[in-house]
């Protein structure tokens, strides 16, 4: 990578403390360095340079997921990740390098799992409790690779250790369902309620596996009968092969007491379609969580008077908040979500570009894991 590309690729936040090298810490790591839409390349780059707060990982592993996905075919994510950068957010690592100025209670060799932003909790929105919308909100990305720098702020607020039993896999997880348990949080869904989830990606799977955690009778949709499959493993009630029935909303409502349609439904699926058939198919008072991001200029055509009248609650969770990583963590030490239920694949860092071109034609189910 030339120069101008590598030094956009560091962070300059605040002076660099001077550091003693480690031992097991080489001066170059390999990493996958995201150049613009679909342009993905496995490089030799500079470890990340460390301010006084900050930790370096180690990566023991990291999960590709569908955020990530869209910003390879994207080239960029406004927010999140401009290019050049190495990219990738869901990662457990071993700290082998800190700051002068990280808490002793962060030792050198512990196993940790660090969320991919921070707060500010200093904002309104902080204030609000609404850290997920923070004025400030800082991402970190840079899973895809050997090591990974986390800024202080993450490394205070959002960096938890992962207990000894949990596993690379399982740990990894934390960001997306720490996303979904905020998400179920916000629909105030009860014990015995009926709850539509479209679309079995991973991101589905996991509101369908916690949903029925909680007691709630979930039906699945999506447009094949595989992840349909794997959904009724995950506590699914009912399912619905939404390319087998003429009309998804019918069908479902068919699946509800009276015919009156479920309490909440959950888009997991992300496309205009889908946002209209949860608006369509909840009941009268019901909850509809849009979950999935859509891409901006995208319009939805919808029936203002139908959820009027109907006192249909819509609701749009975005990201999560340090709380919701800590409950992640919890569930997952519990055993309530497991790796080997959503990765699909163990693979090299250096694959990881031909991983990209095969998920692009797939409808969001396959997830890896990568092992720098």
């Amino acid at each position: 990578m030339n120069t101008t590309a590598q030094k956009k690729l560091e962070i300059a936040d605040g002076q660099k403390a001077p550091l003693a090298p480690h031992p097991q810490v080489p001066a170059l790591m390999t990493a996958a360095v995201l150049y613009g839409s679909e342009d993905l390349r496995v490089e030799q780059i500079a470890v990340p340079k460390l301010a006084a707060d900050e930790v370096l990982l180690r990566v023991c592993i990291a999960l590709t997921d569908g955020t990530d996905l869209k910003v390879w075919k994207r080239g960029y994510h406004a927010r999140m990740i401009q290019p050049p950068a190495v990219f990738g957010h869901e990662v457990v690592g071993e700290i082998v390098r800190k700051g002068r100025d990280v808490e002793p209670r962060w030792e050198l060799g512990m196993r940790v799992v660090a969320a991919n932003s921070a707060p500010c909790l200093r904002c309104y929105q902080c204030r609000c409790g609404q850290e997920n919308l923070c004025a400030d909100l800082l991402f970190n990305n840079g899973a895809y690779a050997e090591y990974m720098r986390i800024p202080g702020r993450i490394v205070r607020e959002n960096m938890l250790e992962v207990p000894e039993k949990v596993t690379d896999q399982d740990a990894a997880q934390v960001e997306p369902l720490a996303c979904v348990l905020r998400g179920i949080h916000e629909m105030d869904a009860r014990v015995g309620d009926t709850v539509a989830v479209i679309g079995c990606g991973p991101i589905g799977l996991k509101f369908i596996r916690m949903l029925s955690r909680r007691g709630l009778r979930v039906i699945a949709l999506a447009r094949r009968a595989a992840p349909l499959e794997v959904a009724r493993r995950m506590g699914a009630a009912a399912t619905v092969n939404t390319s087998e029935v003429p009309d998804p909303v019918v069908a479902v409502r068919d699946l509800t007491e009276d015919r009156r349609g479920p309490d909440g439904v959950v888009e997991a699926a992300g496309n205009t379609t889908t946002w209209q058939w949860a608006l369509q198919m909840v009941r009268r008072g019901g909850v509809v969580n849009l979950f999935s991001g859509l891409p901006g200029g995208t319009k939805v055509e919808i029936e203002p008077a139908a959820i009027h009248y109907s006192e249909i609650r819509m609701i749009s969770p975005f990201h999560h908040t340090p709380r919701f990583i800590r409950e992640a963590l919890e569930a997952i030490r519990r055993g309530d979500v497991l790796a080997r239920d959503f990765v699909t694949e163990e693979i090299r860092l250096v694959d990881l570009p031909q991983a990209f071109q095969k998920m692009k034609s797939r409808s969001g189910e396959i997830k890896l894991a990568v092992r720098p």
